[in-house]
């Protein structure tokens, strides 16, 4: 059997101009990922990242705790999905990102008011009713995602292990496929998935299954304070 663990971004940069970064705690908790994984891995055959910046920067400092000199290879198809354009279809106002940017950070409480908005435009998007505004349709958007692991299996071969560093919509739409969740009901996973949380999918030439999902009990006793869902 092989495995894909799949690993969510560390905490990227909320309230910032340029989102796709780490903050300081992400790159704490790819570290902390990095070091618990180094005692669990017996090998890693091959680490892939999609091309965002805050993919980068976790699979970085992670594999550094780890200790691993294994070349991550560059994928987009396991980029996430474009939110700012999601945000803009059901609230078209805020195209003017600094009335967004205002809007959240004025709220009572910043973080609950934005994860609204999140769930709103997202149910907007999966909803099927309005596809043809979107650059990637929520049905496109999926069959990418499962297209990624599918691809990826099969150019690890049988019983290899591989890293991938992603956001939580790939993680997401693949879990949705193996649990095989009405569309209405996927992104209920999506809310709770950790940053540097890990989802195993164990592979074998005929099937996948989907063996531990958001693991991120590396983040709790001593490690507590790292734990963070945006």
């Amino acid at each position: 059997m092989g495995v894909v663990y799949l690993v969510r971004h560390g905490q990227a940069s909320f309230g910032a101009a340029d989102y796709d970064q780490l903050s300081e705690t992400g790159v704490a908790q790819a570290r902390v990922l990095g070091e618990t994984l180094r005692q669990r891995l017996p090998r890693v055959d091959a680490v892939v990242t999609g091309t965002l910046l805050r993919h980068r920067q976790t699979a970085d400092a992670c594999l550094t705790a780890l200790g691993l000199d294994v070349p991550p290879r560059r994928s987009a198809a396991f980029d996430e999905f474009n939110l700012d354009e999601l945000i803009v279809r059901h609230e078209p106002r805020y195209a003017d990102r600094t009335l967004l940017m205002q809007d959240i950070a004025g709220a009572a409480e910043p973080r609950r008011a934005f994860q609204e908005l999140f769930t709103e435009a997202v149910a907007r998007w999966v909803g099927g009713r309005y596809d043809d505004e979107y650059t990637e349709p929520w049905p496109v958007f999926r069959d990418r995602c499962i297209r990624a692991l599918d691809e990826l299996i099969r150019e690890l071969g049988a019983s290899k292990n591989a890293l991938v560093f992603t956001s939580g919509g790939p993680i997401t739409a693949i879990c949705q496929d193996l649990l095989r969740i009405p569309d209405e009901h996927a992104f209920r996973l999506n809310t709770a998935l950790a940053n540097c949380g890990v989802t195993k999918v164990v592979y074998s030439e005929r099937s996948r299954f989907l063996s531990t999902l958001n693991e991120h009990g590396h983040f709790e006793g001593a490690q507590r304070a790292l734990l963070t869902y945006r």
